[in-house]
């Protein structure tokens, strides 16, 4: 039913804010080409009110980050019977702390790196790991605070137990995984196709790489044998289903073909809200198998729920 009106969610208070004005502004400005009533609604604090007073028949959830993809937004709009898109309260607060995703995800069957997670004022002095390794914020996303321990580096980065580190104190230490980086998109119960992401100018996919226009070079398909190809789209629906995904997710890998073509394919993590933004590798993927922009964003607002 197209003259639903669907309250797109977008901005927010975290520090993903300027994605999620983008991403936004792309999906409200589509919906509306597609015949919806829109209102663009940047989230403050007093969100839950203000959707009381709008009650629109759908929400259509375009926030990243604290808040917006870990369960609290989800939770207010179930509260308000507001139905939404993207996963719900349970599957969000698990897929953004990476820890607990992880856990899941190997408990699936599912390939994941060895791993462990500390205060970042333990490891300031000493390695944690042997490197090469990576560290990561818990429950941040968009690569916000991932620094990356190169072989043969003599001590950990400096900047993890500085003042400026303002990505809580909790991180999780990785090993670090070689090879490529690919990505797959699942649209309901259905997983997509696989992109390879090559960063152009950047040491791996960081912010920059991921929003800046001409930051990464997607190759969709991903040029990888069939068998690797399928293996990674299965990996990535299993990941969907354990986690208790719902609408779209998007599993990210590394895939190591340097010693042999079947490699290790590692699993590292899945975004409940991917970014929709015009760089943004979901809509890329979901237009490789047939889907527009629009069609896309209408067959998320009609699979909009509660209880999800």
């Amino acid at each position: 039913m197209k003259s639903k009106h669907v309250a797109v969610l977008l901005g927010g208070f975290s520090s993903e804010r300027p994605v999620s004005l983008s991403s936004g502004k792309a999906c409200a400005d589509t919906l509306e080409n597609e015949g919806y009533r829109v209102t663009r609604l940047d989230v403050t604090r007093d969100v839950g009110s203000v959707l009381a007073e709008l009650k629109p028949d759908v929400a259509f959830n375009a926030l990243h980050g604290p808040f917006g993809e870990d369960g609290t937004i989800q939770g207010i709009l179930e509260y308000l019977g507001i139905a939404y898109t993207h996963s719900g309260v349970l599957a969000s607060a698990l897929a953004m702390n990476k820890e607990q995703a992880k856990k899941i995800a190997k408990a699936s069957g599912i390939p994941v790196a060895e791993s462990k997670v500390t205060n970042r004022f333990a490891i300031q002095n000493k390695h944690p790991m042997k490197p090469p390794y990576v560290v990561k914020p818990v429950s941040e996303g968009s690569s916000f605070g991932v620094v990356i321990v190169h072989e043969g580096q003599s001590h950990p980065p400096q900047v993890i137990g500085s003042s400026d580190w303002k990505y809580g104190d909790t991180v999780m230490v990785e090993r670090y995984i070689h090879g490529r980086e690919l990505t797959c998109a699942v649209m309901g119960d259905v997983a997509l196709g696989v992109c390879e992401i090559i960063p152009t100018g950047h040491s791996f996919y960081d912010y920059d790489s991921k929003y800046v226009a001409g930051g990464s070079k997607h190759e969709c398909p991903a040029k990888i044998s069939p068998n690797i190809y399928q293996k990674i789209q299965t990996l990535a629906l299993k990941a969907h289903q354990a986690v208790g995904c719902r609408g779209v997710s998007r599993s990210d890998f590394r895939y190591d073909d340097r010693h042999s073509e079947n490699g290790e394919i590692v699993w590292l993590e899945i975004n409940t809200q991917p970014g929709m933004t015009p760089t943004s590798l979901v809509p890329e993927i979901a237009a490789q198998a047939g889907h527009s922009f629009g069609d896309l964003l209408s067959w998320m607002v009609e699979d909009a729920s509660c209880l999800r």
